[in-house]
């Protein structure tokens, strides 16, 4: 009896959008590698379409600009950073708890290589102030800011916005010395240190019986 041939297995071609995404992703890996190596000023859109692998035409097909390509890059890292405070700080985990870790989960995320360069130092260089902080207060300070709400922060007579704003900035510059070369225990214990003189005394009197706090 003749053994039948098997027959091979049919390569499903690629959709249009699976290219698509493939040839944005291509870009933004490059785009981050470079901006890190050389800073956002001293990189060129043909670099980052050579490093990619990839025609100009596609890269404007995909992005406005360089400055376009720069702020989604930015957007990455800063939803990264977002995304491992949250994992850190579920909902089922007592506020202050939850306030400490996700503290500790931000310090952690800007130690990926570059990232604390992209965000605090390219990023306000290149987008401005203003629109760098717009990227951070729609993830990391958005999380910041709900994490001192949860301890009952908002009950005290001081202002949330300015409170979280205030040690956003504390958050940063603590990573932009851990970056720099400074002594990460110390500088880790120092902001957590920080963050717990901010959340005790919301944390406390969210303990105090009503009776009592309506005594004073």
């Amino acid at each position: 009896m003749q053994r039948r041939k098997a027959q091979p297995t049919p390569v499903t071609p690629r959709s249009n959008r699976d290219r698509t995404e493939a040839t944005r992703a291509a870009l933004l890996q490059a785009a981050r590698e470079l901006f890190v190596q050389h800073g956002y000023g001293d990189t060129s859109t043909p670099d980052i379409c050579a490093a990619a692998g990839i025609t100009r035409g596609a890269l404007y097909h995909h992005f406005v600009d360089k400055l376009d390509l720069f702020r989604q890059v930015l957007q990455q890292e800063a939803q990264a950073v977002q995304a491992a405070i949250e994992a850190a700080a579920p909902a089922q985990r007592l506020p202050q708890e939850a306030l400490l870790a996700g503290s500790e989960a931000y310090l952690d995320a800007m130690t990926v290589p570059g990232r604390t360069r992209l965000l605090l130092i390219e990023g306000p260089a290149a987008l401005g102030v203003a629109d760098s902080l717009a990227v951070d207060a729609a993830n990391a300070a958005a999380s910041l800011r709900a994490g001192l709400l949860e301890t009952g922060l908002a009950d005290a007579t001081v202002a949330v916005d300015a409170i979280a704003q205030l040690l956003a900035a504390a958050f940063d510059r603590a990573a932009l010395q851990i970056d720099a070369g400074a002594d990460a225990a110390a500088t880790r214990a120092a902001m957590l240190w920080l963050v717990r003189q901010v959340a005790a005394p919301a944390a406390a009197a969210q303990k105090t019986p009503s009776a009592v706090r309506r005594r004073r």
